[in-house]
């Protein structure tokens, strides 16, 4: 029976990021994925440009970004009810270094990141589900996977769990038990530039904030197609994942969105949902010995605001690496929650404002000539979103109080610094 030092499992952007890391640290690697890559992966694939500095791209020259990354966004087009449009650049002027958002298709970038990792010197194994984790008496841990191929077993000192949402390792684990799920939707749709609207152009990608009660939809460019979404991100807990209001609510979204921009809805488009893990605090993201770790969305890592989570999981899978070849694995839960928490719970009290007042926030707020400047830098991380959080709050607050109130929008707001 095999022994690695560390078992991965789950081969998207976390899984891929620590797997790469502690390999090359020197570490014996085995990444774990139930499914043969590439394999489709549900997610609208938008990123930050300093994502590549958090993947250690130009250590790797190997990996080269044109691979992957379809197109690069340098505009904002914002909608509320698919009207009152603005558009805005992402950057303000030329004396500052440029910004972009980076949009990708999920299996091609995970595909790019798990060869990146093997040629690094981790074992990929493929087309295997991870079934159970037992604990020997020498205290490592000893795996059983299933697949096509039949029965994996193997032992490791450290697991970590990069498989998702809904993620196998946190369930056998006992950890993040209590979990509540937002859901989005989406649809790859075939396009070529210069069809449909004017503004439906390669460097823009689109929100819009009206259609999707505690969310919003979105149309991200890609090479030959467009990638058209909705999703719910403030998902209360009695509202299931399969609710069939939400998901009537999600379709008539993007049919709205294509709508809009001029395009047809093609007879064949098919739907793809998937759960967003809705961030409430930190949880549980490490036993008690220190020796299963949750990472990227298994640990709940998507800002609660804008919905992103691919940055967050490379952070989260840079950080576990480093804390196990450090050999201070107690540390992996204090550096995710310094890295996160104060800028999670700040991006969440936003949110629940604009939730509460979206109109208003969207007009006050959306708008504002700088708005999507400083969103762009929040997304990458260049500004701490707790740093600005007050301010914004406070802004918004005034806004919302002297503002003439549409009759959904009475009540007085909720406004506090508290946690949520």
């Amino acid at each position: 029976m095999a022994h690695y030092d560390v078992l991965v499992v789950g081969a998207g952007p976390a899984g891929n990021a620590a797997a790469y890391a502690l390999t090359k640290g020197g570490a014996n690697v085995a990444l774990l994925e139930k499914q043969t890559l590439p394999r489709h992966k549900t997610c609208g694939g938008g990123m930050s440009i300093t994502t590549g500095v958090a993947l250690d791209l130009d250590a790797y020259p190997n990996l080269d970004t044109s691979t992957f990354v379809e197109q690069k966004v340098t505009w904002m087009r914002h909608t509320f009810h698919f009207q009152d449009a603005c558009l805005h650049p992402v950057n303000r002027n030329a004396e500052e270094p440029p910004l972009s958002l980076w949009m990708v298709q999920r299996s091609i970038f995970d595909n790019a990141l798990t060869e990146r990792a093997v040629r690094a010197g981790a074992t990929l194994i493929q087309g295997a589900a991870l079934k159970e984790i037992t604990q020997e008496a020498d205290g490592r841990l000893r795996i059983q996977a299933e697949g096509k191929h039949g029965e994996w077993t193997a032992t490791a000192d450290y697991i970590l769990g990069a498989d998702g949402a809904n993620g196998i390792v946190a369930k056998l684990a006992g950890l993040r038990q209590k979990r509540t799920m937002g859901i989005a939707m989406e649809a790859e749709v075939p396009h070529n530039w210069g069809d449909g609207h004017p503004d439906l152009r390669p460097e823009v990608i689109h929100l819009e904030y009206g259609a999707v009660p505690r969310g919003y939809a979105w149309v991200f460019p890609k090479q030959s197609h467009i990638n058209v979404g909705a999703g719910v991100f403030q998902q209360r807990r009695t509202e299931g994942r399969g609710d069939k209001n939400i998901k009537d609510l999600l379709q008539s979204s993007i049919q709205s969105y294509l709508h809009t921009l001029q395009l047809p809805i093609p007879d064949d488009i098919t739907y793809h949902a998937h759960p967003i893990p809705v961030w409430e605090g930190l949880d549980t993201i490490v036993t008690k010995n220190h020796r299963i770790m949750l990472l990227g969305d298994s640990a709940g890592l998507v800002q609660p605001l804008f919905g992103d989570g691919i940055l967050h999981a490379i952070k989260s899978g840079n950080f576990a690496a480093q804390a196990i070849l450090e050999g201070k694995p107690q540390t992996y839960a204090d550096a995710v929650q310094k890295e996160f928490k104060a800028d999670f719970n700040g991006a969440a009290r936003v949110a629940e404002l604009f939730h509460q007042f979206p109109s208003l926030c969207y007009h006050y707020g959306v708008k504002h000539p700088d708005a999507t400047y400083w969103a762009a830098r929040l997304m990458a991380g260049e500004v701490p979103f707790h740093s600005v959080q007050s301010r914004l709050m406070k802004r918004l607050r005034r806004a919302i109080l002297k503002a003439p109130k549409p009759r959904e929008e009475m009540p007085t707001p909720n406004i506090s610094d508290t946690k949520p």
